[in-house]
């Protein structure tokens, strides 16, 4: 048995011996036969690395760095972006819209941004908002000037203002009838001058003066019968849209699951200007009624 085992082991040396000479042969005379063209080749491929060099851009100064002149790739992460990533991922506390919610406002703000976008409500998503527009303008309408200050301790680069408003959620009904069947509150104009008792008149003058791209109504608070309630801002967010020289806005409504919200998202921000519910947030588009004389307050 052991003298078998050495036979084959023997056998197979040889044969890989017989193998290695055979592939050695073929590549003497594979190179034997291409010499000629050896000479042509080096040349061919000397003249495309020349060409090759002059097409590649220059680097810059720093061999380690993979940017190009023409191509300014190699920027910081803007504050902005960088305090948003370093915020959401060190806290426990999330935002109040959930990821289908946020993801409805995330994908209109991809396309217009960078843009002017107004924020009913100061809140745990507002690092997340303003980053979602950066480059442009984001503006936080608050009722709370105690949480004001907080925020702006912690992160002193969001634009907020502090608004006061005067209704209660109580009050709902009687301000829904006033909207319907007022004709004043069917007027397009500044709020500033509107004589409908819904319009907010109290904002400082640059949230008048910007025509908004983008609206969210996320406040202020509206779940118990003597908080303010969100009619007037739902109602002054319709005006403002309708008010702009011309385009469209984009108006948001969260927790459109409560009465207030549903009722008049639908009555002022109009059904037929609604494109997408997803959860509690619905989406409106708006049109410049400026541009347009004789367009109806409602479709």
């Amino acid at each position: 048995m052991m003298r078998s085992k050495s036979q084959f082991a023997g056998s197979l040396k040889i044969g890989l011996l017989c193998f290695s000479f055979l592939f050695i042969s073929i590549l003497i005379i594979r190179s034997s036969f291409f010499f000629p063209f050896s000479q042509q080749s080096q040349t061919q491929l000397s003249n495309t690395t020349k060409t090759l060099e002059q097409q590649e851009p220059k680097r810059t100064a720093s061999s380690s760095s993979p940017c190009f002149e023409f191509e300014p790739t190699c920027t910081k992460i803007p504050p902005s972006l960088s305090n948003a990533l370093i915020h959401y991922a060190t806290t426990n506390i999330t935002p109040q819209q959930t990821l289908r919610e946020i993801s409805v406002s995330a994908r209109v703000l991809q396309k217009k941004s960078p843009c002017n976008f107004l924020v009913f409500g100061l809140g745990h998503d507002s690092l997340m908002w303003s980053s979602l527009n950066h480059g442009g303008r984001t503006v936080f309408l608050e009722e709370d000037r105690s949480w004001i200050g907080q925020i702006q301790q912690k992160f002193p680069s969001l634009e907020s203002y502090h608004v006061v408003y005067d209704t209660k959620v109580h009050q709902a009904d009687e301000l829904l009838k006033l909207g319907t069947e007022d004709e004043n509150c069917r007027v397009v104009t500044d709020p500033r001058f509107s004589k409908c008792g819904l319009a907010l008149k109290g904002f400082p003058s640059e949230v008048y003066d910007v025509d908004w791209d983008v609206i969210m109504v996320d406040a202020p608070t509206g779940y118990f019968d003597g908080a303010p309630g969100r009619m007037s801002a739902i109602y002054t967010a319709g005006l403002m849209a309708r008010n702009r020289e011309e385009g469209e806005s984009d108006a948001f409504v969260h927790d459109v699951d409560r009465v207030v919200e549903d009722r008049f998202s639908k009555a002022f921000l109009c059904e037929g200007y609604l494109r997408e519910q997803e959860g509690r947030i619905r989406h409106f588009t708006i049109p410049s009624h400026r541009s347009r004389e004789g367009r109806p307050f409602c479709p």
